[in-house]
């Protein structure tokens, strides 16, 4: 009798589907859908009245997200406890990158910021990003190191993990890179507190933070063009014409939505492009205006679902380097969703982050979708 043996990497392939949190996925693709419709609501009449391709942002888009989402399938492949093996080679591959970019002739400066490096074909890759990857496993290995024993992190090992830390977010102040800045520390913040570590540890933190950046503002590291960003959050009209001219429209945008929305593609401050960058930092600007509260909160629901689902993994997890990663993951997706929207609301300072799974941009999208697809490994093999 002739026994059927399905095929090897389909079989691999639909077991590993089939044992993904459906709500997290869910979530996260409902919310890629939803991010793809706002980048072309964004882009779509200003290109055709410029007698361009409408549908080039729209495009792009896409292909980062199938890109993306390929990514976040080959992370969930690996156990992510195997994965602590080649966490000094993911962390030394992020910071080589961020050399890279400081690098003249290599790093390209858009808006005050050497951050990007340019590639083939028109496309643009940020190391920043695909750093917080290599960040939070490198810390997560370190503070997990004496979970075997049932022992908590040491100061000695708290130390440590501070040290592989620090070498990337200097090299990403050295951009400058505010954001990115923040969000890290905000995550690493986070994870010390989860680890068991002692308690003195995170106030000191928090302490340093502050410290750390009136000293980069007086050093001068911070840039002209994010103090005046800072500058605008306090009041708007000190710099009328940049920063403080787009937190003006991008109020003016959000609040002209009302309730129902203006309807998508028939925002008139978004046709007409009165909101900067809008397509990337200020994609909420498009919410607010053509999906209106309505569709402001449906996009803020899926955000609480996946978070929801996240706390969950984390949660169920006995292992404390795969927590320590999901906190990771959820500490800084949480921080970058809070400033993204908090900046487009004059809630918190520009300062130029994406919002995850919705704006345009290759290399936050892959991040992200790489998180997510950490998380889904987690839970994977935490069943």
């Amino acid at each position: 009798m002739t026994t059927f043996r399905p095929n090897t990497r389909s079989h691999r392939f639909m077991r590993n589907v089939s044992g993904y949190d459906r709500w997290l996925t869910f979530s996260v693709l409902a919310l890629l859908a939803f991010g793809t419709v706002l980048v072309y609501a964004a882009t779509k009449n200003w290109f055709a009245t410029q007698h361009l391709d409408p549908q080039y942002y729209l495009k792009r888009h896409i292909i980062n997200i199938v890109i993306g989402l390929v990514l976040a399938y080959g992370t969930t492949l690996i156990d992510y406890r195997l994965l602590r093996a080649y966490t000094p080679i993911v962390w030394g591959l992020g910071v080589l990158g961020l050399m890279a970019v400081l690098v003249p002739g290599v790093g390209s400066t858009v808006n005050g910021a050497k951050a990007w490096i340019a590639l083939p074909g028109g496309f643009q890759i940020q190391p920043a990003e695909l750093a917080k990857i290599s960040i939070i496993l490198g810390i997560s290995m370190l503070l997990a190191e004496r979970n075997g024993v049932g022992a908590d992190p040491t100061d000695k090992d708290v130390l440590r993990a501070l040290s592989i830390s620090a070498v990337p977010i200097l090299l990403i102040m050295l951009q400058p890179d505010l954001g990115t800045t923040l969000i890290i520390s905000a995550a690493i913040v986070i994870m010390v507190a989860v680890s068991g570590a002692p308690t003195r540890w995170v106030a000191g933190l928090l302490l340093l933070a502050l410290l750390g950046g009136f000293v980069a503002v007086k050093a001068g590291v911070v840039s002209q063009y994010q103090i005046k960003r800072l500058q605008s959050f306090v009041d708007p009209n000190a710099d009328p014409q940049q920063s403080g001219y787009q937190l003006r429209q991008a109020r003016i945008t959000i609040g002209s939505g009302g309730v129902l929305g203006r309807g998508l593609f028939e925002g008139p401050q978004t046709n007409g492009r009165f909101v900067p960058e809008q397509q990337t930092d200020f994609i909420f600007t498009v919410a607010g205006e053509e999906t209106g509260f309505l569709g402001s909160g449906l996009m803020l629901l899926l955000f609480g679902l996946f978070f929801w689902r996240a706390f969950l993994i984390a949660q169920r997890t006995n292992d404390l380097f795969g927590r320590l990663v999901c906190v990771g993951v959820i500490a800084w997706f949480a921080f970058q969703t809070f400033e993204n929207i908090g900046m487009a609301m004059g809630l918190m300072p520009m300062t130029g982050v994406p919002l995850p799974f919705i704006s345009y941009g290759g290399s936050s999208m892959f991040a992200t979708l790489v998180g997510f697809g950490l998380l889904q490994n987690v839970h994977l093999r935490s069943r």
